[in-house]
């Protein structure tokens, strides 16, 4: 594992986001964001690069495309002890992405209020984030993914005791959270549709 030096975030919950983000940044992290979490941190003081502007597309369709490119993926999924890996991304200009930090859409809570239709709910199913999870998840010899911020300090400290690096450890139990909360997640959608019906 290499320090880490670029950071993806979006989240919902932006509980303590904004804090993270300027410690990083002192940290030397390079903060990559979309949206309402780039306004956040922008707000805060600190510097931040919007997805569009690194991968060279615009977000598009009402929000649904934004993180979904290569040069995000690419930069999370590569192996970084894997030649013809490091060939390929060099290849097509894809730089490392380290950290991955990561919430989902409130689908639950959507789903809970009185008036919410169907079509609020199905706008309301996450597409980006569980996908930028479970590719930091995946690749969790070589990243660090976060969905909870509760963990923001846990990551700081490793960094500031191993040179700007996280464990293995804690990135394998950082990652085995990931699939609780997609697993969860997609139960919450499963449960919720096997109440509708659609003519």
């Amino acid at each position: 594992m290499s320090r880490i030096e670029r950071a993806v975030m979006s989240v919902t919950d932006k509980t303590g986001v904004a804090e993270f983000a300027g410690e990083l940044s002192k940290r030397g992290v390079e903060i990559l964001s979309t949206g309402g979490t780039a306004k956040a941190i922008q707000e805060s003081g600190v510097k931040v690069m919007e997805i569009s502007d690194f991968t060279g597309s615009p977000e598009m369709l009402d929000g649904r495309v934004k993180t979904l490119h290569p040069k995000v993926h690419g930069g999370i999924l590569f192996m970084r002890d894997n030649v013809a890996h490091l060939k390929q991304i060099k290849e097509n200009g894809i730089k490392p992405i380290d950290l991955v930090v990561v919430n989902l859409y409130a689908f639950e809570k959507t789903v809970a209020k009185p008036d919410c239709s169907l079509e609020d709910a199905i706008e309301n199913i996450d597409i980006g984030g569980p996908t930028l999870l479970r590719a930091a998840a995946k690749n969790y010899r070589f990243v660090t993914v976060v969905t909870d911020p509760a963990d923001y300090e846990v990551v700081l400290a490793e960094m500031d005791k191993n040179n700007g690096q996280t464990t293995l450890a804690t990135r394998f139990n950082l990652a085995s959270k990931v699939y609780r909360l997609t697993s969860d997640y997609d139960r919450a959608i499963t449960e919720y549709l096997a109440t509708k019906t659609v003519r």
